[in-house]
C-alpha cells in the first residue's frame, strides 16, 4: 500500500464514538483505508460478531516514515530477518497493549506465532518501499453491541502506541538487529559451503542440540555443548563469526550409533532442523543441513497414490503390482518404501532415518532370516542393500541412526558414536568389527537401485460446501484440513510451524483450479517459484496474516497424502540424479 488513503484517523476516532451502543453489524460501513499519523492503517474485514474470528486490519509504514537503515532491507534475505526480528518484537509488545475490552475478543490483538527458525511470513512483511503487519483485533462490544468509546481507544491510541514503539527503527535494537542479521547470514555462509566441501551437514562445536521437551523447542539449560571428533571437524568461513569449526558430515553413508538416551536421536532432529535458520540464541544456530535434506520414516495407515516402490517391494499377494502402487492404508514397510520414492522424486539429495521411526522389516534382513525364509518367499529388498547404491547411482546420501543392527557396518563410511552427547568416530573400530564378525548375509535386490518414475498427478477438486473455497483448517502440526479431507502432518517431521502446512493447502488449492494433469516436479518448480518471490497473497483469496514459507519437500509430502489424488497413466520418466 503506497497511495495515501482519503479518511484520517480523526474521522475513524469519530466515526466509532458515533457508533457506540449500535448493533455489531454498523462496523462494516467503517471498511477501508485511513491515514494516521506516522502510518496508514486498512481495516480490511469486520468480523460478524464479537465471538466470531476476529477483524483483520493491516498496517504500512513507509522507509521515510520508520527510519530504518537501508541497510537492514537492501536484500531480499535481509528483508525476511528484519520481518521476523520485527515480528517478535510486537509478539512481546502486544500484551502491554491488549486488554479485555467487552465480550469474545473484544480488545484481543492476535499475530500469528513463530519459532526457533527464521521464515518469511505474512504477519510481518518488508519490501524495498516499507513495511506491512497483519493483525487481527477484536472490535469491542457489550453483547452485540459496539463498545464505541473502546474501539477508538484500541484503534486510534493503542495501535498506533504499538506500531511506533515496534515498527519504527530504535537505535537501542540495533545491537540485537544486527545479530539477528549475522546469525541468519552466517548460517546461509555454513550451508553453501558444504558441497565444495563435500559435506551434507555441519555442526559447530559448542552447539546445543537437546530441547526442553517434546513440545517446548527452547534449549535445554546446562546441557552439554556439542564437540566434533577430531578425525571428522572442519573449519568453515563465516562473513561475520570468522573461521567455524565444527563436525562435518560427509557424503555417502553415515551412521550415527550409540547407547540408548545418549543423543543419537538428538543429533538427527538437529540436522533435519538445519535445513532452516535458527534465531540467535536458539543453540543450533550454527546447525546447518543441505537444504534438500529430508527426514524418513514409517507411516502406518497413510495413503499412498501411484508410487513405484518396487525398488524396495517387488510384489504382493494376489499378484498386486508395486510399479504403480496405491493403497489407503499403508503397513509400515510400503509406507517407509512409499516415503523414500517420494522424496527421491521431490529432489531429496540427502535422506534422514532414525531405527526408532523405522520399519524394521524394511531396514534389515539379517543372516538368519534370509537363511529361514528364502528370498522367493519374501517380496521385500531392505534398505541395507539400498543404502549404498542410491549414492552410487544418483549421488543421495544416508544418514541413519541406529542402535540395534551392526550389519550396517560393512555398508557405511563413516560411524559416529555418541556417548552422553559427546561425539567419537568409531568407523576404524566399527570396520574392524564388520571384519571380524562379517554379517555372512546375501545381498539381495540386484546391483542397482532400480527406477525412479514421475509422476503425473491430477490435484483433487475440493469440496466447498457453501462457501466460496475449501476450507482451510490446521490443528498444530498434527492435523491439515482441507475442504472435507483431514490430512495427517504428524509423519512430516520438518514443518516447524502450522502456517506453512496453512500456506501449503492454499498453494494447492490455487494450482487445483487449473483442472490439468502436473508432472510432480514441474508442479513443485511452479508453486515454489511464487514462493520464493514471497507473493503469498497470489496464492489466496484475499491477503492473510497466518502464512509462513515452506520447503518444496513439505509441499510435496502433503500433496501425496491427498487421499483423492489421482495418477494420471502417462510413460513413466527416468531422471539421472
Amino acid at each position: 500500500m503506497t497511495s495515501q488513503p482519503a479518511l484520517t484517523q480523526k474521522f475513524l476516532a469519530q466515526q466509532l464514538e458515533k457508533l457506540d451502543g449500535r448493533s455489531y453489524s454498523a462496523y462494516k460501513g467503517l471498511k477501508g483505508d485511513y491515514a494516521f499519523a506516522d502510518f496508514n492503517f486498512t481495516l480490511a474485514h469486520v468480523q460478524g460478531d464479537p465471538f466470531a474470528a476476529p477483524s483483520r486490519v493491516s498496517i504500512w509504514v513507509s522507509h521515510g516514515q520508520g527510519q530504518w537503515p537501508q541497510d537492514y532491507w537492501h536484500s531480499p534475505t535481509r528483508c525476511v530477518v528484519l520481518a521476523d526480528f520485527l515480528h517478535r518484537q510486537i509478539m512481546q509488545a502486544i500484551p502491554q497493549v491488549e486488554q479485555n475490552r467487552g465480550s469474545g475478543k473484544s480488545g484481543r490483538l492476535i499475530m500469528a506465532p513463530t519459532s526457533q527458525v527464521v521464515l518469511a511470513r505474512t504477519a510481518v512483511q518488508v519490501t524495498s518501499e516499507g513495511i506491512e503487519l497483519r493483525l487481527g483485533v477484536g472490535l469491542p462490544a457489550f453483547g452485540r453491541r459496539i463498545a464505541g468509546q473502546a474501539a477508538r481507544h484500541l484503534l486510534t491510541e493503542d495501535l498506533p502506541q504499538l506500531v511506533t514503539s515496534t515498527l519504527y527503527y530504535q537505535p537501542s535494537w540495533r545491537s540485537a538487529v544486527d545479530q539477528h542479521m549475522a546469525t541468519v547470514e552466517d548460517a546461509n555462509a555454513l550451508r553453501a559451503q558444504l558441497s565444495e566441501h563435500n559435506l551434507v551437514a555441519f555442526i559447530a562445536n559448542g552447539s546445543v542440540l537437546p530441547r526442553c521437551s517434546g513440545v517446548d523447542p527452547q534449549p535445554l539449560p546446562k546441557a552439554v555443548p556439542f564437540k566434533a571428533p577430531r578425525a571428522l571437524e572442519v573449519t568453515l568461513l563465516t562473513p561475520h563469526g570468522g573461521p567455524i569449526t565444527g563436525l562435518g558430515i560427509p557424503t555417502g553413508v553415515t551412521l550415527i550409533v550409540g547407547g540408548g538416551y545418549h543423543g543419537k536421536s538428538t543429533v538427527l532432529k538437529a540436522i533435519a532442523h538445519g535445513a532452516y535458520n535458527h534465531i540467535p540464541g536458539d543453540g543450533r544456530e550454527r546447525v546447518v543441513a543441505d537444504g534438500a535434506t529430508v527426514k524418513i520414516r514409517a507411516e502406518d495407515g497413510r495413503s499412498v497414490t501411484g508410487v513405484d516402490i518396487s525398488p524396495f517391494i517387488d510384489r504382493l499377494p494376489q499378484g498386486l503390482s508395486t510399479r504403480v502402487f496405491s493403497t489407503t492404508n499403508a503397513s509400515g514397510s510400503t509406507s517407509q518404501a512409499a516415503n523414500i520414492l517420494e522424496a527421491i522424486e521431490a529432489g531429496a539429495k540427502v535422506l534422514l532415518i532414525d531405527e526408532d521411526t523405522a520399519a524394521t522389516n524394511l531396514m534389515i534382513r539379517d543372516r538368519n532370516m534370509q537363511t529361514l525364509i528364502a528370498k522367493d518367499k519374501e517380496p521385500i529388498t531392505p534398505f541395507i542393500d539400498k543404502v549404498r547404491q542410491l549414492y552410487s547411482d544418483h549421488g543421495i546420501s544416508t544418514v541413519l541412526v541406529m542402535g540395534g543392527s551392526g550389519d550396517y557396518f560393512e555398508v557405511a563410511d563413516h560411524v559416529i558414536a555418541l556417548d552422553n552427547y559427546l561425539a567419537q568416530d568409531v568407523t576404524v573400530q566399527a570396520k574392524a568389527i564388520a571384519a571380524q564378525h562379517p554379517s555372512e548375509r546375501q545381498g539381495e535386490g540386484g546391483q542397482h537401485f532400480g527406477t525412479i518414475t514421475q509422476r503425473h498427478l491430477q490435484l483433487p477438486q475440493f469440496d466447498t460446501g457453501r462457501k466460496k473455497s475449501a476450507k482451510v483448517k490446521t490443528q498444530r502440526l498434527t492435523t491439515l484440513t482441507l475442504g472435507l479431507e483431514d490430512i495427517d502432518l504428524r509423519g512430516i517431521e520438518q514443518l516447524i510451524e502450522p502456517n506453512q502446512a496453512r500456506a501449503i493447502a492454499h498453494a494447492i488449492l490455487t494450482w487445483q483450479q487449473q483442472k490439468r494433469p502436473h508432472l510432480l516436479q514441474d508442479l513443485l518448480d511452479d508453486i515454489m517459484t511464487w514462493v520464493g518471490r514471497q507473493d503469498f497473497d497470489a496464492l489466496t483469496p484475499y491477503p492473510m496474516a497466518d502464512l509462513s514459507e515452506f520447503r518444496r519437500h513439505e509441499l510435496a509430502a502433503i500433496i501425496n497424502r491427498l487421499r483423492s489424488l489421482r495418477v494420471i497413466s502417462e510413460p513413466s520418466i527416468d531422471r539421472p540424479w
